[in-house]
């Protein structure tokens, strides 16, 4: 069985970078890049494929380390994804339209679906309860795409 991995090539590298780019400050730009390689490791996982998960986490573990530093990985990216914080992210509209202009990967039309996939992962690792701000600004954007709000 063919093994697959989303391309976590120097190209897709340079458009996170890019979209990070885009906060004004750190901390925004910090959760800018978080968001967008979150975005990017979920989508990846939307495959018939055999995943190499070993390979797929250290590429982008080390990426991320060489980005925002020791203590970061994929794992604190995904947990950072079913936080307060990412529904910061996703209400600027300067980083939706940077995902949209810069990061054509992540369809921003997808965004809800694949914060929705890691709050259920989230939820059944750990257990925990998954309501919360994730779960209303998904409600939100539901609302939103079928006219109720």
């Amino acid at each position: 069985m063919q093994v697959h991995h989303p391309k976590l090539d120097a190209a897709v590298q340079e458009k996170i970078l890019t979209v990070t780019r885009c906060g004004l400050t750190a901390r925004e730009a910090s959760g800018f890049f978080r968001t967008a390689i979150g975005l990017y490791y979920l989508a990846g996982l939307m495959t018939k494929e055999q995943l190499d998960f070993k390979a797929l986490d250290k590429a982008f573990n080390r990426f991320i380390y060489r980005t925002i530093g020791p203590g970061h990985s994929t794992t604190s990216i995904l947990q950072f994804m079913s936080g307060s914080k990412v529904v910061e992210v996703l209400e600027s509209p300067r980083f939706m339209r940077a995902m949209a202009d810069y990061f054509p990967e992540v369809p921003v039309d997808s965004i809800p679906f694949l914060l929705g996939l890691n709050l259920g992962v989230a939820k059944d690792i750990s257990k925990i309860d998954a309501r919360g701000p994730v779960a209303d600004w998904l409600e939100k954007q539901r609302q939103l795409r079928e006219g109720e709000a």
